[in-house]
């Protein structure tokens, strides 16, 4: 089909994952694959507005146009900060 693209919208949370396989047609952007998914009736709770996306790991805006094979994924808003987390790990070490 060479007027549509297959893509994929990845979403994972504790104990759940989502992940499905659709077509867009081409000049399809992050925001038509997320709305073209079940991502929001499989986590109604999930704000897909306010959400970080990204493709394979890079990060993308909604507007990000997709190319064939693309992974779009949501991300979760981070519970702990990274950093917060390695300086009280080297605080609990240095007292050992």
């Amino acid at each position: 089909m060479a007027d549509r693209i297959r893509v994929e919208v990845a979403y994972v949370e504790p104990g759940r994952q989502f992940l499905q396989a659709l077509w867009l047609p081409l000049g399809g952007t992050v925001a038509d694959a997320i709305a073209a998914s079940d991502l929001q009736q499989n986590f109604p709770g999930l704000d897909l507005a306010a959400a970080r996306t990204g493709i394979f790991s890079r990060p993308a805006t909604h507007a990000t146009l997709l190319r064939e094979g693309d992974r779009v994924e949501i991300y979760r808003a981070l519970i702990v900060n990274p950093k917060e987390v390695r300086r009280q790990r080297a605080v609990k070490t240095a007292r050992t």
